[in-house]
Formats: C-alpha cells, structure tokens, sequence
C-alpha cells in the first residue's frame, strides 16, 4: 500500500484543505496534490473534487479519510507510548569514544546490575557541549571551566605518559630518560595534539610534532600504539586496565598533570530526574569521589 500518500491524504481529509496539511507535515501544497493524486491513481477514484484553485472531498473521500484516520492516530498513539517508555527508561549519555572504551564500559555492567530497570544510550561524537536543543541527560568531558546552564562534579585528574607495546619498548629502548622519546615513532591523536606539548614541556624534551602518524581519535590512537606502531601519549588513568593487562606498557613512567580534569557535566536548565540522577552519583563513587544526590544512600 501507498502509506505515505494514505497518510497526507488521512491529513488532509481531517483538515479538509492542502494548504493546512502541508503545514502539518512540512511540505509544500503542491507536494500534498502529488501524493493524494498518486492514491487516487492506485485507488481508481477520486477523493477530491478540484476546481481551479480550490478542492473538496468527495462522499467517498470522506468515508475514507474518517476509516483510515483513526488507524494512522493508533500508529502515532502505539509509537509515543513506546518512546515514552524508552526515554523513561534509557538515560542520554555524551562521552568521547576512547573514555566510553577504555573507562565507562568496563565498569558499566555495575551499574546495570544495580538499576537492572535503566539503560545508557551513548552519544559518541567529538563536539562542543551545548544542551540546549538536545536530548541529553548527562555528558562526560575533559575540561577546566564550567559550561553555560550546566553543573559540573570532577571524576578524575587527566595525567599523561608515553605508552607503547612492550615489544616496541624492548625493540626501540631502552627508555631510560625522557630525551629518547625523541628517537621514536609519534603516534598523534587529531583533537589531542595539546598533550604531547605538556608532557614534553614538563619534562624538558624538545619534539618534532610535524613527524610521526595522525589518528581521527584517542581509540585508534590508543589501538595503534598497542599493536606496536609507536609512542602515544596516553591518558594513563583511563588505560589503568590496559597498563595493568600488559597490552600497554609506560617504559619512562613519567605520568604529567595537565591542569584538566574529566568532569560529570548535567544541565540546570531542567530538573534532573531520578535516573540520571542515581547515574551520576554511582559515576563519582566509581572515580572515588561523594555523591551528589543520594548522600544517605537513598
């Protein structure tokens, strides 16, 4: 069946004019014209009687609109209900890939298993935090400043250090002092270049930043450097898990303070509800840090 002119027709014959269902829908009158033309076509009779610049229902055209109307409001009635039972449900997350791979998720069953009832979705794009216009619930950032109608809770500081495969660290080392770092094959992650400079800078080493292979992200950064590609600097409290698993070794052990840190970030412009709520404060017990919300353990 031809459901997209059933449905501009099922809005026009509740209107009884194009020109109000096109505003409806969000198209033009001539597109309304085209798609009740192409069911009258498929039906093989008319549904409007059009005169010069006007057009009316038929009797049958009537008829018709009443029997179908009432199955598309059903559709819409069944798809609300079911998006109201997800978004009820199911908390908005923003996070940069690598902090969802490496730190979130190895964590995240916790928090499923603590609130069986409630679902993260993540949003992974890399842009600028702004709530407005979004249906965000809550974000993850790296940052120093509080954003616009927004509160924020530190989680953890971000430290740098150079990491690699242990095999590339035994076939280029040995890594005695920070100057051999210039030697080796820099990794780059694109939105990251920054901390190479303040690794470098506090511990005096002078790099060719031109030199080396740029990634999209810190997740393939990250990926690269474990497969033996090169040096990455690596954010060393989200990849505790793959230090710890040998996949990544850090051969100079020389972690840095950037003056950044990773921040639980919800927006004041609503009130924040339950879900997101009991999210936040189970993030900060994650990272070591008091709950925000429930501090009685509610």
């Amino acid at each position: 069946m031809p459901l997209n002119p059933m449905r501009a027709f099922a809005v026009a014959s509740r209107h009884r004019t194009f020109t109000a269902a096109a505003q409806e829908l969000g198209v033009t009158q001539v597109a309304i014209s085209r798609q009740i033309a192409l069911l009258e076509d498929y039906l093989g009779v008319p549904l409007f009687d059009r005169d010069g610049r006007s057009a009316k229902l038929t009797d049958i055209g009537r008829a018709y609109g009443q029997e179908i109307a009432m199955h598309f409001e059903g559709l819409e009635t069944a798809t609300a209900r079911l998006l109201n039972i997800e978004t009820a449900n199911t908390i908005q997350l923003r996070i940069y890939p690598s902090v969802a791979h490496y730190w979130l998720l190895p964590r995240l069953s916790r928090f499923t298993d603590q609130y069986p009832g409630l679902r993260v979705r993540m949003d992974t794009q890399v842009a600028p935090l702004d709530f407005r216009g979004t249906q965000l619930d809550v974000a993850i950032q790296l940052g120093t400043s509080p954003l616009r109608d927004a509160r924020s809770r530190k989680l953890f500081d971000e430290r740098v250090d150079v990491v690699c495969a242990p095999a590339y660290a035994t076939r280029m080392g040995p890594f005695v002092e920070p100057q051999a770092v210039a030697g080796g094959d820099l990794l780059h992650s694109h939105y990251r270049r920054r901390a190479w400079d303040d690794w470098a800078r506090a511990c005096d080493v002078a790099l060719d930043q031109a030199s080396g292979i740029e990634f999209d992200s810190s997740l393939l950064t990250y990926s690269a450097a474990a497969q033996g590609f090169g040096l990455a600097i690596g954010q060393v409290d989200l990849l505790a898990g793959e230090l710890a698993a040998g996949r990544l070794v850090a051969p100079l052990n020389q972690p840095v303070l950037t003056g950044q840190a990773f921040h639980v970030v919800w927006p004041t412009t609503l009130s924040v509800s339950t879900k997101t709520r009991r999210f936040i404060d189970w993030l900060l017990k994650e990272a070591g840090e008091m709950p925000e919300f429930f501090k009685r353990g509610a």
